[in-house]
């Protein structure tokens, strides 16, 4: 079987530059889920996809 692309190369924009944007964002992504806004947020959509997930369940067994 092969290996299945990236998406990412499809966008045109070479590896080392996503890699160096990612490693630029990554420090302020951590941050935010550690704060207490971040912790909300997480919190509030698992809600939402176990909310989700439930429905769909219920849907598919009618």
């Amino acid at each position: 079987m092969g290996r299945k692309k990236k998406l990412m190369e499809h966008s045109g924009i070479p590896q080392h530059e996503i890699e160096h944007i990612a490693r630029c964002i990554l420090p302020d992504i951590l941050a935010y889920y550690e704060s207490e806004e971040g912790q909300r947020e997480f919190r509030e959509w698992l809600a939402q996809r176990e909310a989700e997930q439930t429905e769909g369940k219920a849907g598919k067994s009618k």
